[in-house]
């Protein structure tokens, strides 16, 4: 048979109901067979349930159980691996991953995301116009992180790094991100000696991707563009603090983990109650020597 995957949108109001009711509709509109529930709120059960959709698989939290026609047992390992193994044993009871009706987890499969020649010229072109030559590195900053201002290492210690960098390698400077972290580039930006160059906000995805392919390095808070830097075959750092590296850190190859272990982390919080020290401690200075340490690789 063939498996056919096409992305639907759907622009969110400031209206829970609002928004529940019209993701109902959409899917209503389209007539599905069966879906799977990778959230684990019961909102987005119950949307699924109102666009008529008959067959309904998802993990039996929230008091879903009620809603789904096939309530999965969150499993007992959830919090002990990789949360990707969590997902994967969802969809193998829909029979789309191996391992249907086990208990045991999957095994970690590294993802990899191959980007084509005319996309990664088209990269090398944004980066031209922007007067970066061809044979010059680049260092890539992942600044925001827009579901967690907890998880954002602060926009000094990034120029501080970004700062570092060029002096140390020559390396050019690059800030990524998506329209919601305008303002740290901005900061990081006005706290910056050198030139970092920003294209927060101003690429698509496909676009984003292409030029997350062709720099050297990429140095990121924990945010979806560390997942995507990797996957691609560039060597990424990623900066935790508040949350679980050992159940969100990036899993494909080229990638590296560094924190700075205290007391009260990971707690998991969205807005730090005290002096974020998780990623205070985290110095630039330390971060710059496994910098140039993965740059000499």
């Amino acid at each position: 048979y063939t498996t056919l995957f096409r992305s639907i949108s759907f622009e969110k109001t400031n209206s829970s109901i609002s928004n529940l009711f019209g993701v109902a509709r959409n899917l209503r509109k389209r007539e599905f067979d069966a879906a799977i529930v990778f959230p684990n709120s019961f909102e987005s059960a119950l949307s699924v349930r109102l666009g008529g959709v008959k067959r309904i698989f998802g993990y039996s939290s929230e008091g879903r159980r009620i809603i789904l026609s096939d309530p999965i047992p969150v499993p007992t390992w959830k919090d002990e691996i990789h949360e990707v193994n969590y997902y994967l044993h969802l969809v193998a009871h829909f029979g789309l991953a191996s391992g249907r009706g086990s208990g045991e987890p999957p095994t970690d499969v590294p993802p990899v995301i191959k980007v084509s020649e005319e996309r990664l010229s088209r990269a090398k072109e944004m980066l031209a116009s922007e007067g970066i030559a061809s044979d010059v590195r680049i260092v890539a900053l992942g600044i925001g992180s827009a579901n967690s201002e907890a998880k954002r290492w602060p926009a000094e210690y990034y120029a501080r790094l970004g700062d570092a960098i060029t002096a140390s390698s020559g390396a050019r400077i690059l800030l990524g991100g998506s329209k919601d972290d305008l303002r740290v580039a901005d900061e990081v930006i006005s706290k910056s000696s050198g030139r970092p160059i920003s294209f927060v906000g101003k690429t698509n995805i496909a676009d984003a991707v292409a030029m997350l392919a062709s720099v050297d390095l990429m140095i990121s808070n924990d945010m979806g563009l560390a997942h995507v830097a990797p996957a691609t075959g560039t060597p990424t750092i990623t900066l935790f603090g508040p949350t679980k590296d050992n159940n969100t850190r990036p899993l494909a190859n080229h990638s590296h983990v560094l924190r700075k272990p205290v007391d009260c982390a990971p707690c998991m919080l969205r807005q730090c109650p005290i002096d974020h020290r998780c990623m205070r401690h985290l110095t630039p200075e330390s971060v710059l020597t496994k910098a140039l340490e993965v740059l000499a690789k």
